[in-house]
C-alpha cells in the first residue's frame, strides 16, 4: 500500500503559487488579529496629547507625525483585509478630511468585541444584523445630541475648527485656526469654496507667529534674468506660455547642400525672438511666466525689453495663477492678444528668512485663491502644520453640507454608550451584538485619558456618572486638568456620522469574508543587494 501524501488545499484547482484561507483555518479570527494590529499603531496617536510616529518609506524618506492619513499613505499594507479598512479611512480623508484615525479605531475596536461574540456561540450574520440595527439607532441619536450650529461663517466658524487643529497641533490651534478661517474668507463665495483655491507656502525660519495670509499667490523663488526690479508693478499684463523657451539644438549645425541657409539660421533666430519681444513689449507685457525653462538666449531679449520671467513649473500653480489674474495659458509662442493676457495689482519681490519669494496680490472680489505662509524652525514642524491646515480647511467643507455641532472630548461617545445600553427593542441574541456595540464606543473617551497621562478608570467612571444625569450632555475630557467638565470642545456632526457609517460598513464586510484566496505575486525573486557574506572576490 503506497504512501499517500497531503496536499494543500485546492491544489487541484488553482495554478501552482496560490495560497487559500477558509473559515475552517480561522480566516475571521486572522483578520481580526491583522486589523487589531493596524489599530493598535494608530491608537496612540489619537486626540491632541497623541503620540508621534517615526516612519521611514522604501524611499528612505523620513517621516514624523501623528497623522493617520498620512502614516497610512506611507506604510506599505500587504493584507487584503487591512486594504479594506485603509480604504474607508481614505473615504474618510476624501469627503470629509478629518476623523480618518476614529475609522480605523472604531473598526477595531468592533471587530475585537465581534470577536468574543463569535467565541459565545454567535452567528456572524446575527452580528452584521445586531450591528446594523445599532447603527441605524446610532443615526438617529446623533441628531438629538446637537448642542450648537454654526450660523454665521463670519463668526461662529472658529470655535468649530479649532477642535479639528488641536487633535493635530495642540497649543497653537489658535494661531492656526485664524489663518484658516481667514484664507476660507478670502475664497469663500456664496456659501461654498474649492479647498484647491488655498496653497500652503512653507518658509524655514521665525516661528509660527510670522505666518499670515496672502490674498493671491505666492511662490518660494524670485524671477530669472537681470530684470529684479519686482517691487509693487501695478496692472501688470501676465502671460502663461506652457511650451520651451529654448531651442535644442543650440549650434544650429546642419548637413544641407546650401550653405547660406545655414548661415542666417543663427540670425533668424535672434530676429524671431527680438520681433516677440518687442511686439509683446508693445501690447503691454510686464510679465511672464513659461511653464518650463528658459533658454539664455530667449531670457536675453526678454530682459533687454524690460519682461520679468517667472519660472512655474507646476500646471496646477500655473492654472491657479490664470485665475487669480484672467489669463489665458497658451501653447504657442508669439507676442499674446490683450485678451489673453491677464492683470494683477501688485507683484513684489521679498526676503522671507532668508528666501526670496515671489508675491501676486490681487484685490479685487473676483479672485479666489489665497495663499498661507508658514514660517517654522524645522521642515518637519512645517508639514506637520501644513498637515493640519489641511484638516481644517477640509472640515470647513464639512461644516458646508451640515452646520450642527456635537460635543467634543469624548461627551458624544459616552452618550450613545449609554443610549444604546438603554436600546430595549430588540429581542433573543441581537441585543448581545447592540450591546457590545455600545461597549465599543468607550476606546474613544479612554484613549484621550491614557495619551494625557491620566487615570483611564477614574476618568471613565465620573464620565458615565456625569452622564447618567440629565444635564451632563456636555460632559467631556478635560485634558490639562484631568477632571470631567464642560470643556466647549465641539465635534462636527457630519464628519462624527461619516466615520461611524464607514466603520461599520468596513466592520461588516469584515466579518462576511469566510475565505482568501492569493495568487503568486508577479515578478521573479528579489536579488540581494548587499553582497552575500563569505564571497572570496569581494575585497575587504
Amino acid at each position: 500500500m503506497s504512501l499517500k501524501l497531503p496536499q494543500a488545499p485546492n491544489s487541484g484547482l488553482f495554478k501552482q503559487g496560490y495560497s487559500s484561507f477558509s473559515n475552517a483555518d480561522g480566516a475571521i479570527i486572522r483578520n481580526v488579529e491583522a486589523v487589531r494590529e493596524i489599530a493598535s499603531i494608530l491608537l496612540t496617536s489619537m486626540g491632541p496629547s497623541g503620540r508621534n510616529k517615526i516612519i521611514v518609506n522604501k524611499l528612505g524618506k523620513k517621516f514624523i507625525t501623528n497623522d493617520a492619513a498620512t502614516m497610512l499613505n506611507e506604510l506599505e499594507i500587504v493584507h487584503p483585509v487591512v486594504k479594506i479598512l485603509i480604504q474607508a479611512s481614505k473615504q474618510q480623508e476624501f469627503e470629509m478630511g478629518d476623523n480618518t484615525n476614529l475609522v480605523i479605531i472604531l473598526a477595531g475596536e468592533f471587530l475585537n468585541v465581534a470577536e468574543k461574540l463569535l467565541t459565545l456561540g454567535l452567528n456572524v450574520s446575527e452580528i452584521i444584523q445586531g450591528f446594523n440595527l445599532a447603527n441605524k439607532f446610532v443615526m438617529k441619536t446623533l441628531d438629538e445630541l446637537v448642542v450648537e450650529k454654526v450660523e454665521s461663517f463670519e463668526t461662529d466658524l472658529l470655535k468649530a475648527v479649532k477642535p479639528v487643529i488641536a487633535a493635530k497641533q495642540y497649543g497653537v490651534e489658535d494661531t492656526i485656526a485664524k489663518l484658516v478661517v481667514d484664507a476660507v474668507a478670502l475664497v469663500m463665495k456664496n456659501g461654498s469654496f474649492n479647498v484647491d483655491n488655498i496653497r500652503v507656502v512653507k518658509v524655514m525660519g521665525a516661528s509660527l507667529s510670522q505666518s499670515q495670509v496672502v490674498k493671491g499667490m505666492v511662490f518660494p523663488r524670485e524671477p530669472e534674468g537681470t530684470v529684479k526690479n519686482a517691487d509693487q508693478i501695478q496692472s501688470c499684463r501676465v502671460y502663461q506660455p506652457h511650451r520651451y523657451f529654448h531651442h535644442r539644438n543650440q549650434r544650429y549645425s546642419c548637413s544641407s547642400t546650401m550653405p547660406r541657409k545655414c548661415l542666417i539660421s543663427p540670425r533668424a533666430k535672434n530676429n524671431s525672438w527680438t520681433s516677440c519681444a518687442r511686439k509683446s513689449t508693445i501690447q503691454g507685457l510686464r510679465w511672464l511666466l513659461p511653464g518650463s525653462s528658459v533658454g539664455e538666449l530667449a531670457l536675453h531679449y526678454l530682459n533687454k525689453y524690460g519682461i520679468l520671467v517667472l519660472r512655474v513649473p507646476s500646471k496646477f500653480d500655473l492654472r491657479r495663477i490664470c485665475q487669480v489674474c484672467g489669463a489665458t495659458p497658451l501653447p504657442r509662442l508669439g507676442a499674446p492678444t490683450p485678451d489673453e493676457m491677464g492683470e494683477i495689482d501688485i507683484i513684489e519681490t521679498k526676503e522671507i528668512g532668508g528666501d526670496r519669494v515671489t508675491i501676486f496680490r490681487q484685490d479685487e472680489s473676483s479672485s479666489r485663491t489665497a495663499t498661507i505662509v508658514v514660517r517654522g524652525a524645522t521642515q518637519n514642524n512645517l508639514d506637520d502644520i501644513e498637515r493640519a491646515i489641511d484638516d481644517g480647511v477640509n472640515s470647513i467643507k464639512g461644516l458646508i453640507k451640515d452646520n450642527r455641532l456635537l460635543p467634543g472630548a469624548g461627551a458624544v461617545e459616552i452618550e450613545l454608550m449609554k443610549r444604546i445600553t438603554a436600546y430595549q427593542s430588540t429581542p433573543g441574541l441581537l441585543q448581545l451584538a447592540i450591546k457590545s456595540f455600545a461597549k465599543a464606543f468607550e476606546v474613544i473617551p479612554r484613549v484621550l485619558a491614557e495619551t494625557s497621562g491620566h487615570d483611564s478608570s477614574e476618568i471613565l467612571s465620573k464620565l458615565h456618572a456625569a452622564h447618567a444625569e440629565d444635564t451632563g450632555l456636555r460632559a467631556g475630557i478635560d485634558i490639562d486638568s484631568g477632571e470631567v467638565a464642560d470643556t466647549a470642545v465641539l465635534d462636527i456632526l457630519a464628519t462624527k456620522k461619516s466615520a461611524i457609517d464607514l466603520a461599520v460598513d468596513a466592520t461588516n464586510t469584515i466579518l462576511s469574508i469566510d475565505q482568501i484566496i492569493m495568487a503568486k505575486r508577479a515578478g521573479g525573486p528579489v536579488m540581494p543587494q548587499q553582497p552575500r557574506p563569505g564571497n572570496w572576490d569581494q575585497d575587504d
